[in-house]
């Protein structure tokens, strides 16, 4: 059996090809334009990473300068075993968790808050949002003297006037040496709310209103339809909060210098970091410090890459 192949007429007007050295000009000249901002990101972003990955394997300390060499994987065995890295290492996860768990449901709290219809919403949302646009040394600052101060902060002096409603004698704690990761936990919880807020907000105005008013009508309450339709739907939303949040959390640096300075047990890996940078002068064990934070935030936004990208492929397949 043989198939007929149908050959265009005579009068058949045929596309001409555009030769393939055209077809590169023009692609060429699509990418051009963005060619001086990708040198600008490798040169500002790639560059530095790399000479730290170098340096991660090299025996350099500046207070030993005729004796800098190849070390190989020493100074990431001495990451991983030294005693103050394990604490750092820790102390960044429970830091980590605590301020993205409280941040998440408290921000699902006030973003359930802010969905219903009211007369201001416009005006309290931009407050809500307010906190997270502070920048972070002077959020630190703010908690630091105007809020945990003994003498003259302001938790010190609510509780100075409530005790005096009674005549006692008010408590006077210093929040700080008190309760040190407490203090940070609650400054960046203050300031990542928001964030986790706005995430939570655009998921729940994404919904299917028509199915939940269906459900009210066949008698579900308001917590049936919490916990079996909205909650199911805000999965993606509150993972996508918990990495994004957990990407920048990780590498806090502010917070930890400013209210503690690292002390008390609360210095994390970034500020394990500067302690080995900036003090003991061992660049070759900070770089490694360094490549190992960054080899854990790129395993956190590839997590959070991939709920991005289904979170896009389920809003066109609607």
């Amino acid at each position: 059996m043989t198939l007929a192949v149908e050959k265009p007429g005579p009068g058949t007007a045929t596309p001409p090809e555009r030769p393939s050295g055209a077809r590169r000009a023009s692609a060429w000249a699509r990418r051009a334009p963005l060619l001086p901002a990708l040198v600008f990101m490798i040169v500002v972003t790639q560059l530095p990473f790399v000479a730290t990955l170098v340096i991660s394997f090299m025996d350099w300390n500046a207070y030993y300068p005729d004796e800098i060499g190849f070390a190989g994987f020493d100074n990431f065995q001495r990451v991983l075993t030294d005693v103050n890295m394990r604490d750092a290492v820790w102390t960044t996860i429970l830091l980590t968790a605590s301020v993205v768990i409280i941040s998440l449901l408290l921000g699902l709290g006030i973003a359930l808050l802010l969905d219903r219809s009211f007369r201001g919403r416009g005006a309290v949302r931009t407050m809500m949002i307010a906190p997270f646009l502070v920048v972070p040394v002077a959020a630190a600052l703010l908690w630091k003297h105007a809020l945990y101060n003994p003498e003259y902060g302001l938790f010190n002096g609510a509780l100075t006037w409530l005790w005096g409603l009674f005549g006692a004698d008010p408590p006077q704690p210093d929040w700080i040496s008190s309760m040190p990761l407490s203090a940070i936990v609650a400054s960046l919880v203050w300031q990542w709310t928001p964030f986790m807020m706005l995430i939570l907000l655009a998921g729940l105005q994404s919904r299917p209103l028509d199915v939940i008013e269906a459900a009210r009508i066949d008698g579900a309450t308001s917590w049936q339809i919490f916990t079996n339709m909205t909650l199911p739907h805000l999965r993606q939303y509150l993972e996508l909060g918990g990495l994004l949040g957990s990407i920048y959390v990780v590498q806090n640096f502010d917070a930890v210098f400013t209210i503690t300075s690292g002390g008390l047990g609360t210095a994390n890996l970034p500020y394990a970091v500067y302690q080995t940078f900036y003090n003991a002068h061992d660049y070759g064990r900070a770089s490694a410090a360094a490549v190992v934070v960054v080899i854990g935030t790129i395993i956190i936004a590839t997590f959070a890459l991939r709920t991005v990208s289904s979170l896009f492929r389920e809003e066109s397949g609607r």
